[in-house]
């Protein structure tokens, strides 16, 4: 700082001092060019550190929320012979609300949610243990799934636009591999910002885009 204020004060003190250059703007547009070149550059601490791009989007796809969710930990699943009882069970065991249901040879074959069961058994006042999940489930033909390798944020585009809270995973071949709920998606963005958050709380506080929080 000691050296600018002095380079700013010769450079005014020759401005004062000669009346031909205050009618040249010439003159002054060079000997102002000239000195402010040879100023040192003032180079803050903080430019030096670089941000290196640790703010990751490390739960971007529809795998990585599987890998977390409740139903990576439990049999999701249920067979197509089953009954609404049999699925309610598994509902009240697990602490879930939809099952994948599949065929014999563990095709898929439609999904079954605690919603079908309270708008299509309970209130029409059929009985759950002699009615099949069939009956009453989203069948193939118009069921929505997403891919392993699927976006977060296109899981929960397809939730929204179809009004529904779950997502059978499918593999490459077709087969289902997984299951996951718009809870399972919510946490997973919530854990992706908060990350962000810190990483450029880091950065803010000085300590480098490169260092976690302790």
């Amino acid at each position: 700082k000691r050296e600018l204020t002095f380079s700013f004060s010769k450079l005014f003190q020759r401005l004062s001092s000669n009346r031909r250059i205050s009618e040249s703007p010439t003159m002054l547009s060079r000997i102002a060019t000239t000195s402010l070149r040879r100023m040192p550059v003032a180079r803050a601490s903080v430019a030096s550190r670089s941000f290196t791009g640790t703010v990751d989007e490390t739960f971007t796809v529809a795998d990585e929320a599987w890998k977390k969710s409740g139903y990576g930990q439990i049999d999701y699943t249920i067979d197509e012979d089953a009954t609404v009882y049999d699925a309610v069970k598994k509902f009240a065991a697990f602490n879930i609300g939809c099952l994948v249901i599949t065929a014999k040879d563990g095709a898929m074959v439609g999904v079954v949610s605690e919603r079908d069961y309270v708008s299509k058994i309970a209130l029409l006042g059929r009985t759950s243990k002699e009615t099949g999940v069939k009956e009453i489930a989203t069948l193939s033909p118009n069921l929505v799934t997403a891919a392993l390798d699927e976006s977060v944020e296109s899981c929960m585009s397809k939730m929204l636009n179809k009004d529904i809270r779950h997502l059978p995973l499918v593999g490459k071949s077709g087969d289902v591999v997984g299951m996951i709920s718009i809870k399972d998606l919510v946490k997973t963005v919530v854990q992706e910002k908060e990350k962000t958050i810190r990483v450029l709380s880091d950065f803010a506080l000085g300590k480098g885009g490169h260092y976690g929080s302790e």
